[in-house]
């Protein structure tokens, strides 16, 4: 009994080493803070759910946070040589924002069927667009490659302890925030952004659960959680989903270790929920939420209890205008 003990300790201290720490979180607060806003809790009413406005920071969503925290955590020589990155769109801004910032060469791979206002404002900050098939892995074989080629650094969109402690300095603002908070809902897509709250609260000593939520056509996080093992979907059904955001086959290896370790949950909604959840946001918050940024909201909506103690992160808000009308006008 005592040697299982003993077996079960060294195995639980190999996991620790692997996560994503408290002090790393901390670390990339303070690295990213003179370029990211520390966001509001702005509580929908009546309903009574708090708000974490990611939408409203300078490029529309949260990537930025892990964006400046990968590219700053580089070297002067990986800097020089450049960056690159591949994206459905908001991580591509992100990394294109801040290597302009910075002063780095970016390089962005998206599929072609990005948003056009997603690909407009990646090009807007300067970066070298290349556009490839949006099914398969064609944009991660197009990355790979270039990478190789010209010794850029690839930063992650989520598959990366840099980008999931950038996301985590989310967390710590919520324990700052929202001190009853009870549970906090975050979408899920590669996982990073989930993996990063979910380290923050967990490990911050908090008794808040971290519920994950994604739209039903791309739900391979909710069947990973469920069966103990990532699980892919198909491509062509992912894409089927209006939350482009989200649109991911499976989630990545290391924000999987993260889910498996801090997260409560993770459940399902459907498209009819995530428009609903975007003229909620627009009425109740006057906030314009993307299909992607309106998930977590509602699944805070679909849970139906202790809303004034729920946190929904609403992770971006970059959306073509004339979408966003038909949902809000529908």
């Amino acid at each position: 009994m005592a040697v299982a003990k003993m077996v079960i300790s060294a195995a639980e201290r190999n996991l620790e080493s692997r996560l994503v720490s408290l002090d790393e979180i901390r670390a990339a607060a303070e690295r990213i803070a003179p370029y990211v806003l520390t966001t509001p809790l702005i509580p929908m009413t009546p309903t009574g759910i708090n708000l974490k406005a990611e939408s409203l920071q300078p490029v529309g969503s949260f990537k930025i946070r892990g964006a400046f925290n990968a590219i700053l955590s580089l070297n002067a020589e990986e800097k020089q040589r450049g960056v690159i990155a591949h994206s459905s769109g908001n991580h591509a801004q992100a990394v294109a924002y801040a290597a302009h910032k910075l002063g780095i060469k970016a390089i962005i791979v998206m599929p072609e069927n990005a948003p056009a206002v997603k690909l407009e404002a990646t090009k807007r900050w300067g970066a070298e667009v290349h556009l490839v098939d949006f099914m398969g892995n064609a944009r991660y074989e197009k990355c790979a490659k270039l990478a190789r080629e010209h010794s850029y650094a690839v930063i992650e969109p989520f598959n990366s302890r840099a980008i999931i402690a950038g996301a985590g300095t989310i967390g710590l603002e919520i324990f700052a925030q929202a001190r009853e908070a009870e549970v906090v809902f975050v979408p899920v897509s590669g996982g990073g952004l989930i993996s990063g709250i979910a380290a923050a609260i967990k490990q911050g000593g908090a008794g808040v659960r971290v519920i994950g939520v994604e739209p039903e056509f791309a739900a391979d996080a909710q069947k990973s959680f469920r069966v103990g093992h990532i699980v892919r979907v198909p491509p062509e059904e992912a894409v089927r989903t209006i939350a482009d955001g989200l649109r991911v086959s499976q989630i990545g290896v290391i924000p999987w270790e993260h889910i498996r370790a801090y997260v409560d949950d993770i459940i399902t909604v459907t498209e009819e929920q995530i428009r609903d959840a975007m003229r909620r946001i627009a009425s109740e918050a006057r906030l314009v939420a993307e299909p992607s940024g309106a998930v977590a909201v509602a699944g805070a909506l679909a849970a139906n209890r202790h809303r004034e103690r729920s946190v929904a992160i609403v992770s971006g808000g970059n959306v073509d205008p004339n979408l966003f009308a038909s949902i809000i006008g529908g």
